[in-house]
């Protein structure tokens, strides 16, 4: 059956989580908060409007609006050494060719998203995708799982992600989750989150798709 894939971009399809961590470490040092970089790493796939809080607490959040700021600057240094996963677009392809919607799934700027798009040759590719002006809270609220099942015009749907925050956001919009531990969680923390399956890599996924809710029919 033919359904929508909502494929999150950030440590998913592009291999950016660790470049973020970084630029996060060096925002909050900026400010005089210094903070071990694995708990950062910890809290990536929390979106930019509440990892602050999340990660630095209520001093951190006395300067927000400076260190959202200099994280961007930060990473906009760092995307150029982004690249994506091995099979990234192969699995847009094979989504497709199975008759599955794909939505592409980030609350990035709209500068961000585009690198993304343009690394994956997915613009003819993909149905739609999401970015930051589309939502409104970022993860682990739903916002950004809605605003691709709107964009897709269903609700039956499928995210796959890499993170227990997309889990928990997925789970919030009640769509079943397919993760990867290429966002450096492990499977049994992906698995305790709710995901219904856990691979290893884009390829693995791809050669056990037939296992997951992607199989299609």
């Amino acid at each position: 059956m033919a359904l929508t894939a909502v494929l999150d971009i950030d440590g998913t399809l592009v291999d950016t989580n660790y470049h973020h961590a970084i630029a996060w470490f060096r925002a909050f040092r900026q400010v005089g908060i210094v903070l071990p970089i694995w708990h950062i790493h910890r809290h990536i796939g929390v979106g930019g409007d509440q990892i602050v809080g999340y990660v630095g607490g209520e001093r951190a959040k006395e300067h927000e609006d400076e260190i959202v700021a200099a994280h961007s600057s930060h990473y906009s240094v760092l995307i150029e050494e982004v690249e994506p996963f091995p099979a990234a677009r192969e699995l847009i392809e094979t989504l497709k060719g199975r008759g599955h919607q794909v939505v592409l799934a980030s609350s990035a700027s709209s500068s961000e998203l585009d690198h993304y798009l343009d690394q994956l040759d997915a613009r003819e590719l993909a149905d739609d995708w999401t970015s930051s002006e589309d939502v409104e809270t970022s993860k682990p609220a739903p916002d950004l799982i809605e605003a691709a099942l709107e964009k897709a015009g269903r609700r039956d749907a499928v995210l796959v992600g890499d993170t227990i925050w997309d889990i928990e956001a997925a789970k919030k919009a009640e769509v079943e989750t397919v993760a990867l531990l290429t966002g450096g969680f492990a499977e049994a923390e992906l698995r305790k989150a709710g995901a219904v399956a856990v691979f290893e890599s884009l390829e693995e996924l791809l050669e056990q798709i037939d296992e997951t809710p992607l199989a299609g029919g």
